[in-house]
């Protein structure tokens, strides 16, 4: 049974940055969540159709941001190192940080966006545009054979069918072979109150236990469990099949953080929402108190989780005067719903603001000392995780 527990409103496709004579037609959902007290699933009540989504204007380009290439790098190394797989595919490659640390000739790439699958394809990978599907794994099968790494980040958890998604896991995989994706973590959301990893790409947040009842009725087994700082707070989940791997500490250490949590129960839920609705009311009363006091506001990172965060709480340009971002596809547009204008890092000077309400809170580190400057000039920036706050 599934329980509804969130309700973010009205929300806009996240990824979908607008011109002006584009926001009369912009597409709009409602944003509710929901418990399955079967599963332990945490997922969208209504999913947005995936064509709407990812298609050739999908603007997330991963090789923009260098700690997200260097992460794939070391994890590419990794997996090497220890599991040695002569054929590898990767769902989701995005335009490749992941896969072109493989061979060309034994590696493919699944992307059902065609601006990034055109990229991995002028790279020389064998590339699939197409989304992810049981359908798919047959062909990939009877033309390539089996592989011994299936790999996707940041992927899995927009794939509405989980069911479907990891039996065409289970059909590709060598007997001995690993399944190893990433996501972001459902415990560390419901920890820092980070409600803007949910949007319209994340269909689910994932939980090791949700992730165990719903493999294990796959055919699939979680053997460990990495703890990630990526996005926030992401598990990293390794898989095989049920009969050919030991479970390690790891995955019984997390299950067992997880059931004291209580990400079992849905009075957790119910809780986690109060501190959203709180989170919204103090985000918009101290923007409107600076705003009332003739300060200024920018934004940086025309992410999509600032995207849940200001239609969400009602913010626009009333509040923020305009978002910067180094993704040369979002420059110069609308933000999705907001309609708050995006622009070029390099076309404004920081030092003309108060405040930079950061957007991409995750690299919050990486952004201050980027923008040392700023800092020392006097500017202070403004996250919502894990509470209202301003700071140096």
């Amino acid at each position: 049974m599934k329980k509804e527990f969130l309700d973010l409103g009205r929300q806009p496709i996240a990824n979908k940055f607008l011109k002006e004579d584009e926001v009369s037609d912009e597409f709009f959902f409602d944003l509710k969540v929901v418990f399955d007290e079967d599963t332990k699933l945490v997922s969208m009540k209504d999913f947005v159709k995936p064509e709407l989504m990812f298609n050739e204007d999908y603007k997330y380009n991963t090789s923009l941001s260098t700690p997200m290439v260097n992460h794939f790098k070391e994890t590419a190394e990794m997996l090497k190192m220890k599991f040695k797989p002569r054929k590898v595919l990767e769902i989701g490659s995005n335009d490749g940080p992941f896969i072109s640390n493989f061979d060309k000739d034994s590696s493919i790439c699944v992307e059902p966006c065609d601006n990034f699958a055109k990229v991995t394809a002028d790279m020389g990978y064998k590339t699939r545009t197409e989304f992810w599907t049981t359908e798919l794994s047959e062909k990939i099968l009877k033309q390539n054979g089996y592989m011994d790494l299936i790999y996707s980040a940041n992927c899995v958890c927009h794939i509405q069918d989980l069911d479907d998604a990891f039996k065409a896991v289970k059909n590709l995989l060598t007997p001995g072979g690993v399944f190893v994706f990433e996501d972001p973590s459902l415990l560390r959301m419901l920890e820092r109150g980070s409600y803007d990893q949910i949007y319209d790409e994340h269909a689910h947040v994932f939980s090791v236990t949700a992730l165990n009842n719903i493999l294990k009725r796959n055919g699939l087994r979680i053997f460990s469990v990495d703890n990630l700082s990526v996005h926030g707070g992401s598990n990293r989940i390794y898989a095989c099949h049920v009969d050919s791997c030991t479970v390690g500490d790891s995955v019984r250490e997390n299950l067992k953080e997880e059931k004291e949590f209580g990400v079992d129960n849905f009075e957790t839920y119910e809780i986690f929402a109060k501190r959203v609705e709180e989170s919204k009311d103090e985000l918009v009363r101290c923007l409107k108190n600076l705003k009332d006091d003739g300060k200024k506001i920018i934004s940086i990172g025309a992410t999509s989780k600032s995207t849940t965060v200001f239609n969400y709480c009602g913010i626009d340009s009333s509040l923020i005067d305009c978002i910067t971002d180094t993704t040369p596809d979002k420059q110069n547009l609308l933000a999705p719903g907001s309609h708050i204008p995006v622009v070029d890092r390099e076309s404004v000077n920081l030092n003309d603001y108060d405040y930079a309400f950061l957007g991409a809170w995750n690299f919050k580190d990486v952004i201050a000392n980027k923008e040392s400057g700023f800092v020392k000039k006097g500017g202070q920036f403004i996250t919502h995780v894990p509470k209202i706050m301003m700071f140096s």
